[in-house]
């Protein structure tokens, strides 16, 4: 998911930086280009942590500035299929709950969030269970796996899609309640299931 890349650019280091040191002007101008992309090779490009210029520039008729090979590192995020995802819901809409997984928000359809018939109250900022009674709200902190990464080329805006149907995902509290479950009847059920499997 979170990963340090090394790249490879070259950077115009105009006049007007000409005074600061070759590295801290060549840090400014990767800022100012890589940071908040999105690039469907290498994903989120959140920050760029380091760099290594070749101090060789070279020179172009009528440009006043000097361009420069340079080596650096970013801190990138990846989403990646099937990934569990730990996020907080930031906004529910009609279709469902858009939830902060690093540096972006991921859709969780109502359709994937669990099987129970579901409201979507916008105005209080809800999801409510009509037969479990469970909610999701504003602030709720939940478990999620990634069901679909779409990343464009120089997208403005990637989409990930989650669901939470499947065990042992969902919100926090449901979370425990299931492990609760599990860990209440789990011993007393695992001897007949092995002899079956011996016995086949």
């Amino acid at each position: 998911m979170f990963s340090i890349s090394t790249l490879v650019d070259v950077v115009r280091i105009p006049p007007s930086l000409f005074g600061t040191t070759l590295k801290k002007a060549a840090i400014n101008i990767l800022k100012e280009k890589y940071e908040s992309m999105i690039n469907a090779d290498l994903g989120y490009i959140i920050m760029i942590l380091d760099a290594k210029v070749d101090e060789m520039g070279k020179m172009i008729a009528g440009d006043g500035g000097t361009f420069h090979k340079v080596e650096f590192e970013a801190l990138t995020f990846y989403p990646k299929l099937q990934e569990i995802v730990q996020g907080e819901i930031v906004d529910i809409t009609d279709f469902g709950a858009f939830v902060r997984i690093g540096p972006t928000d991921a859709l969780l359809h109502l359709s994937q969030v669990m099987d129970d018939y579901l409201k979507s109250d916008v105005k209080s900022g809800m999801i409510l269970a009509n037969q479990s009674g469970r909610t999701l709200k504003v602030g709720s902190t939940l478990r999620a796996r990634i069901t679909a990464v779409s990343l464009g080329k120089a997208a403005a805006m990637g989409k990930i899609g989650i669901t939470c149907r499947q065990p042992f995902l969902g919100a926090d509290d449901w979370i425990a309640e299931e492990i609760e479950k599990a860990g209440g009847g789990g011993s007393g059920e695992s001897s007949p299931k092995e002899a079956k499997v011996e016995a086949s």
